[in-house]
């Protein structure tokens, strides 16, 4: 069993806390786990990604193999356009459909949408939209795992338990908001097949 994940997103979007609970709970199932992390110029805005390769075994790289990823969970829709070469053939895209437009010449909404929903193996989200009906608009990150995790060869229970861990200095009102916010993405997901 292993799983290679490219995380993709915007400064400020949350790809690190989503790293950081996938992370908590692969430790929490005696999994290995390698992450890479390239920040960018997340705070202009810019491009941050990560690299999680969980697995059973040793995991000898932190890096993946261009296309080797199993998935590429994204919080920006052009980012998970970018980092489309890493995908293997039967991997599967889940990304966010709100645009984060930091650029000038950012593509129209339009054709983002086209071009994601055009993916053979992919699960489009309105994370923001499911983040402010579970009762957080700044929970779309946790929305976007959520959907990403029947994906994951971890268990639901244990990405929740992350979720405790990660955010439990933050207090309980925070942590079920978080957790609210994880179980709407994995019900839209299992909704979407």
């Amino acid at each position: 069993m292993k799983t290679d994940i490219v995380l993709a997103g915007v400064g400020g979007q949350g790809i690190l806390s989503i790293a950081a609970v996938i992370g908590l709970a692969a430790v929490s199932q005696n999994l290995f786990l390698k992450q890479s992390e390239t920040h960018g110029m997340s705070q202009r805005g810019g491009d941050v990604s990560s690299h999680l390769r969980i697995s059973k075994g040793e995991v000898a790289s932190d890096l993946i193999p261009l296309g080797a990823a199993d998935l590429i969970l994204s919080v920006e829709p052009m980012e998970a356009l970018r980092y489309l070469p890493y995908l293997s053939p039967k991997g599967y895209v889940v990304t966010n459909l709100t645009p984060f437009n930091n650029i000038p010449d950012y593509p129209s909404v339009e054709e983002l949408h086209a071009s994601v929903k055009a993916l053979p193996r992919v699960i489009a989200v309105d994370a923001d939209a499911i983040a402010k009906e579970a009762g957080s608009a700044r929970a779309s990150n946790i929305v976007m795992l959520g959907a990403a995790s029947p994906y994951i060869n971890i268990s639901f229970e244990s990405l929740e338990d992350g979720i405790r861990e990660l955010f439990g200095r933050k207090g309980t009102a925070i942590v079920e908001s978080n957790l609210k916010a994880l179980r709407a993405g994995r019900a839209f997901a299992e909704a979407y097949k």
